[in-house]
């Protein structure tokens, strides 16, 4: 991700801007696949306290294949151990990493946040009557059907959030 004073970032504080359970919390975001010990070290020196720790910060957790388990193993050995400590956490994650995920063990804890993330390019460009559809994987596959949801409704302000906000935070 091209973000300008971040291009070398590993960490950085700030709020979740997010709309997620987490919005609002002081939060740790960690770029990339991180030692523990590091992550420790920023939350025990984070100014006012760690309530929520953002992985795959900056658009890089590497979304491997369902079947990577090496690629997959490395964030859950990175994850897991604050989410049994208790510490909310956020995996950001292309959509398509989504079976895959499923895979892990980190969507066993309560507080874990899957951000999946759909890229729509131009959203505003594709009209009026844009529908996202909520699919599975096959017809009758995993799911009980399909959801179907207007682009327009769900582009609700109450939810939005402009790239401005995503400039208070502090690189470590």
């Amino acid at each position: 991700m091209n973000r300008e004073g971040h291009s070398d970032a590993k960490f950085f504080n700030g709020i979740e801007v997010e709309h997620t359970p987490a919005f609002g919390t002081n939060t740790l975001f960690v770029v990339g696949v991180q030692s523990n010990a590091d992550i420790m070290h920023h939350i025990q020196h984070h100014p006012t306290g760690v309530e929520h720790i953002y992985f795959g910060a900056n658009m890089s957790f590497p979304n491997p294949a369902v079947n990577d388990f090496d690629g997959w193993q490395l964030w859950e050995d990175m994850i897991c151990p604050f989410l049994e400590a208790g510490i909310w956490c956020t995996l950001d994650l292309d959509v398509r990493s989504a079976e895959g995920l499923l895979e892990s063990r980190l969507t066993e804890y309560h507080h874990f946040i899957p951000m999946l993330s759909v890229k729509l390019p131009y959203i505003k460009q594709l009209g009026y009557n844009a529908t996202l559809k909520l699919d599975d994987k096959d017809f009758a596959a995993t799911n009980p059907g399909v959801w179907c949801h207007s682009l327009h409704l769900l582009q609700n302000r109450e939810v939005f959030t402009p790239w401005s906000k995503y400039t208070k935070d502090t690189v470590l």
